[in-house]
């Protein structure tokens, strides 16, 4: 789309004006309109639609310029088909049953602007099937059940500027199939049988401004997805029902104006793809499953101006959900779940022009009097939101109350904690404290614990806030030890409660670390501690070292014994001495040579 007009719509026009100062030919120097078309000799228009036409009709004026055969039979469409028709700029062929285009069949249509085959029934387009359109702009290629594109597809449409493929049955695009479309700037493309992006092919359209997808059969939009499209200014991506996630990089290298993801199944908005596209004003997530708008997340958007999430699962959207958003102005948040809209979710409610709040389960008490009190300067789209769950004021348009009336009715009350008994707990270290918080008011207060820092208290950790407006304290520590806030707010007002734990560390221990009862602890090389053996634990050592040596000394011996005797009559004599450590070479040893230990020496004769 550009400046609000699609591309088609303006080429068509510049296609009449052209017409409207070209010189007609007189009829005399015409070809006699065949049977059974209609022609315009002013318009220079042959109209042969609903003429039950097999094939292209012979004999069409040679000045012709615009030609409609739409809702015949024509199935084939042969080589050099149109090659007289030298002036034509627009040639409309929807709606026949056109399912062989041979190669060439355009050639000598060089003043060819326009081009439609909608709803035919073509599966493959083949290579060079559009040879000669080296001016064609437009092209609609839409319903007819195509299956692939093939390398070099589009190549002789140098000029073509919109692509129209959508409502086909798409199953791969193959790498070099977009090749040659160097002008193109408007892509509409359906996949339904389509299970990748087709990023390779989309490289080979720098100069592409707007894209569109339908029914894509992807779950995941991949990382890098539309890399080497720097000029891309929106995208659109709708009717995907197995979408749920986005990768984070997923729209990475994009400088998007526009961007809209609908009638898909994610479940949360795309903040992490999202915060890199700064030059984004226009925000499209209708018809998803998302659930909230969280604070403080959109503020890399900094030009966002308009955000539509219709008919979504809504149930909440935070304060500074729009923090950031200097220049917000539309929000359409209709069809949801909201019970309210507080002023504190935008960065300034004065820039907002347009808000789309219908069909939504309203409560209505103070939080919207800002709403009230803007009415004048907002917009509802002629759909004014209603009171919803508050009984006195059920199904009423409370943008119609006076002034005198709103302090009444749009009421809420202070929060308040039930149980205001002080806690104070002493455990020891070790042990799990869990500290109660319940309060009440209208609406209903959230409960925010702050830790020992005055600082809010976490979901997760060791210490955390449970949705249940309690906190938990595991494996208490002496540095736990303290004071914690609980504040119970809502739009009325706040109110606190201290809590105190004490936590007593381990006593230190008074027994003597180097002899412990029934084990003994020998003093080792720098005053280390060898480890701890007591009698018993030394004869089982020394036991199974015993066994373990004798059994390595059999093993070598019969090992010895059945080689011997495959050497013939040899003596078999076995002697084995055992060297103790004396007492002199134990002093020469700490005399600081290497000690020497106890040996075994065993010889076979």
């Amino acid at each position: 789309m550009f400046g609000g007009v699609p591309i088609h719509r303006w080429l068509r026009v510049g296609a009449l004006y052209l017409l409207a100062a070209g010189v007609t030919l007189t009829s005399a120097t015409r070809r006699p309109c065949p049977q059974p078309c209609r022609c315009n000799t002013v318009l220079l228009e042959a109209n042969c639609s609903d003429s039950q036409l097999n094939t292209v009709p012979d004999s069409l004026p040679q000045d012709t310029k615009l030609l409609n055969l739409t809702h015949n039979k024509i199935k084939t469409l042969v080589q050099q088909q149109f090659q007289t028709l030298t002036q034509l700029f627009d040639l409309d062929l929807s709606d026949n049953f056109v399912a062989i285009i041979e190669v060439e069949a355009f050639l000598g249509l060089q003043n060819l602007i326009n081009l439609r085959l909608a709803r035919n029934r073509l599966k493959v387009i083949p290579v060079g099937a559009f040879a000669g359109l080296q001016r064609l702009r437009f092209l609609d290629i839409s319903s007819n059940g195509i299956l692939v594109f093939l390398d070099f597809t589009f190549r002789d449409l140098a000029a073509l500027q919109f692509l129209t493929a959508a409502d086909n049955d798409v199953v791969f695009i193959s790498h070099q199939a977009f090749s040659g479309l160097t002008s193109l700037q408007e892509l509409h493309l359906d996949g339904c049988n389509l299970t990748a992006v087709p990023t390779e092919a989309l490289t080979q359209l720098g100069g592409l401004r707007s894209l569109l997808f339908q029914r894509l059969g992807i779950s995941t939009l991949p990382n890098y997805s539309f890399r080497h499209l720097e000029r891309l200014k929106e995208l659109v991506i709708s009717h995907s029902p197995w979408l749920e996630t986005l990768s984070g990089n997923s729209l990475f290298g994009l400088n998007l104006t526009s961007l809209t993801i609908t009638h898909s199944n994610l479940s949360s908005i795309p903040y992490i793809p999202l915060h890199h596209l700064v030059y984004l004003l226009y925000l499209d997530l209708s018809f998803n499953p998302i659930t909230y708008i969280y604070g403080n997340q959109l503020g890399d958007l900094l030009r966002l101006q308009e955000l539509h999430l219709v008919g979504g699962s809504l149930l909440r959207i935070e304060t500074g959900a729009f923090k950031g958003l200097a220049h917000f102005r539309v929000l359409n948040v209709s069809r949801n779940f909201l019970t309210t809209l507080e002023m504190g979710v935008f960065h300034s409610a004065d820039t907002l022009r347009t808000l789309g709040l219908d069909n939504n389960p309203l409560v209505c008490d103070c939080r919207l009097l800002w709403l009230v009190r803007r009415r004048l300067q907002l917009d509802f789209g002629g759909n004014s939101p209603t009171c919803a769950t508050s009984v006195p004021l059920q199904g009423l348009n409370f943008l119609d109350l006076t002034e005198e009336e709103l302090p009444r009715l749009l009421t809420c009350n202070q929060p308040r904690i039930l149980n205001r008994k002080r806690q104070e707990v002493r455990v020891d270290q070790g042990h799990t404290v869990v500290f109660y918080c319940n309060a009440e008011g209208n609406p209903v207060p959230s409960v925010t614990w702050l830790n020992l820092q005055l600082k809010p208290v976490s979901h997760t950790g060791r210490i955390r806030a449970l949705p249940n407006g309690s906190l938990e304290v595991r494996y208490a520590q002496p540095q736990d030890s303290g004071t914690y806030l609980c504040v119970a707010s809502n739009a009325a007002g706040d109110t606190s409660l201290p809590v105190s734990l004490h936590v007593r560390a381990f006593p230190p221990s008074s027994r003597n670390p180097s002899r412990l009862k029934g084990w003994l602890v020998s003093p080792g090389v720098n005053g280390n501690h060898n480890i701890p053996f007591d009698f018993k634990t030394l004869l089982v050592a020394a036991t199974i070292g015993f066994l373990s040596f004798f059994s390595s000394v059999s093993v070598c011996f019969i090992f010895m014994f059945l080689w011997s005797k495959s050497k013939g009559q040899i003596k078999h004599t076995a002697t084995i001495a055992y060297v103790p450590r004396s007492a002199v070479s134990s002093n020469k040893g700490g005399a600081g040579g290497p000690p020497e230990t106890s040996r075994f020496t065993m010889k076979l004769i």
